[in-house]
């Protein structure tokens, strides 16, 4: 691209020049200096443009975990549809710190994408994108896309970015959530009073609250020690986080009580991702959504996979019939008529959102 122009450039100064022979020669001599400035110019403009981008990527997930793969994937799809121009750096286990605190460093302006999910993105003002977590809201993952694909979540998106986060990619699965426990879990009744984990957001905290639990916010990598000594009676996360964590160590119940079905969305720096050309932009979505479906993928494989593993370290694992699993889910529509959170909702929002899925 800059040969080309440069040629181009250097064909006029020839021109330039040819026509100053016939002229007059200090006239000669400032076209000629005017058309070395021009083509310094136009290199520096084709050099900016074409300097590589280097995008940081942080997350919680450990090296060749369903997400770092999908990660390598959309940095590799960047490359190839950017020509290079754009690349990923890819920090997985925390190496940028936990989740807020990237989004912090995402809000201070920096070129950093980070996995979240409206959990995290109700604390940070987009309230109405809170409700995505919520106890049983879908029923099956066919849904999800649904509200992915709906006016509101568009609408929902738009807010947000307002707020200082946009978006690059929501098609990405961490998986069905289930929960793990030091002692056995068999109806909704038994959670009564049971200290559970949570991320430190408050919609996960109210979910749990709202089955009878005491949610207990904590870092993932104190999970370990907590339910070694203790301090807390369960944890719950996607089968493949609880089996790479090594908690069948020191929790043998499983209850499949899918309270959660976790699809995954990337932000980044509504302020940096505004610096992107139309076509930047283009590159950093389309080669996230990809990665996306490949994640979807790889979440399904590692369930399965992550299921069997659990079994066989002596696991015992509770598949909850129908109506079993109604009975958790009348329980935790409570959550969707907590005072505190529907006072920070939109009215109805519960049934918005059902609509949005076409319920």
């Amino acid at each position: 691209m800059i040969k080309k122009k440069l040629v181009a450039l250097a064909m006029a100064a020839i021109m330039t020049l040819g026509l100053a022979a016939c002229g007059d020669g200090d006239s000669g001599a400032k076209e000629e200096k005017g058309t070395e400035e021009a083509v310094q110019q136009e290199t520096k403009k084709e050099e900016a443009s074409e300097e590589q981008i280097v995008i940081s990527v942080g997350y919680p997930d450990n090296p060749d975990t369903s997400h770092d793969k999908a990660c390598t994937l959309w940095k590799e799809k960047l490359e190839e549809m950017s020509g290079g121009t754009m690349t990923m750096q890819l920090y997985p286990s925390s190496q940028l710190g936990n989740t807020n605190d990237i989004i912090d460093q995402i809000l201070a302006g920096q070129p950093i994408i980070t996995i979240a999910d409206g959990a995290f993105y109700a604390d940070r003002g987009a309230k109405d994108m809170g409700i995505v977590f919520g106890p049983y809201l879908f029923d099956n993952w066919e849904d999800c896309w649904k509200l992915v694909e709906s006016d509101w979540w568009k609408e929902q998106c738009s807010l947000l970015a307002d707020l200082g986060l946009t978006i690059v990619a929501d098609n990405w699965v961490s998986g069905t959530r289930h929960t793990m426990t030091t002692f056995p879990v068999n109806k909704v009744e038994d959670f009564k009073n049971k200290k559970i984990r949570v991320p430190d957001n408050t919609i996960q905290t109210k979910g749990f609250e709202a089955v009878g639990a005491t949610a207990t916010p904590m870092a993932l990598t104190d999970v370990y020690t907590a339910l070694q000594q203790g301090t807390i009676d369960g944890v719950e996360n996607p089968l493949h986080v609880l089996y790479a964590n090594g908690f069948q160590e020191v929790a043998k119940y499983l209850v499949l009580d899918g309270h959660v079905l976790n699809f995954a969305t990337w932000c980044t720096s509504t302020d940096w991702y505004s610096t992107l050309t139309d076509e930047q932009k283009k590159w950093l979505t389309d080669s996230g959504h990809e990665a996306g479906l490949y994640s979807q993928e790889l979440a399904a494989d590692s369930d399965e996979v992550s299921l069997k593993a659990l079994k066989d370290a002596g696991v015992t694992v509770k598949e909850l019939t129908e109506e079993e699993k109604e009975a958790f889910r009348n329980e935790a529509i409570s959550f969707y008529e907590d005072p505190d959170l529907t006072k920070q909702w939109s009215p109805d929002l519960y049934q918005t959102v059902r609509k949005a899925m076409g319920k």
